[in-house]
């Protein structure tokens, strides 16, 4: 069973995500293999440097991210271009990583995507699970976490499809907008479902 993980934005996915990796689910998580994808060495790295250049280097040779995302933010070309490069990096590891999980006899995998829906890899799982927060919630969260002000929080959060939306899609909704110990008894109930074995 391939269960993709996914919220949004402060929802608290990464609260779940460590929550199953230590009672023993394999983790695939997204977002650190897109980091790695890009270090010095791979395909990915060279072919990100040939398109945009070595001045989105720092002097160490690594990419400087808030450059990057500089020139990608305001064009969606560039964004578009930097996708190509970046993406089936990251599938083709996802998708390694899975088979080791597989051959090492999981039956259980967790793909940790934030952005799931909004990269609509629906096809790389089996089932999705929803880390749901309400709105006030995830702004509150946000603005605690980041100690941004409240615009940045809101296009921040508008930059993502609304969790609301999501809701539909989802096989499993976990809210957590209350104590950890809800949503963990929440992810337990969950559990039972797709195991053969009471949690």
């Amino acid at each position: 069973m391939l269960i993709g993980l996914t919220g949004g934005i402060a929802s608290g996915k990464s609260t779940v995500s460590n929550w199953l990796s230590e009672h023993g689910y394999p983790i695939i998580d997204a977002d650190k293999i897109a980091r790695d994808v890009v270090e010095p060495g791979m395909g990915a790295y060279e072919a990100i440097v040939g398109q945009f250049g070595r001045e989105i280097l720092f002097e160490d040779g690594t990419i400087n991210r808030k450059k990057l995302g500089s020139i990608i933010f305001k064009d969606e070309k560039k964004r578009s271009e930097l996708n190509q490069i970046v993406h089936p990096a990251v599938r083709r590891e996802m998708l390694a990583q899975k088979d080791r999980y597989e051959a090492e006899g999981h039956e259980t995998i967790i793909f940790d995507i934030p952005l799931l829906f909004e990269s609509n890899l629906f096809h790389l799982v089996d089932r999705v699970m929803l880390v749901y927060v309400d709105k006030q919630t995830q702004l509150n969260r946000l603005l605690d976490r980041d100690q941004a002000g409240s615009e940045d929080a809101k296009a921040r959060i508008a930059s993502q499809l609304p969790l609301e939306d999501k809701k539909s899609r989802a096989d499993y909704i976990i809210d957590n907008s209350g104590s950890l110990e809800e949503t963990f008894q929440q992810l337990k109930n969950v559990i039972q479902h797709w195991s053969k074995e009471p949690f």
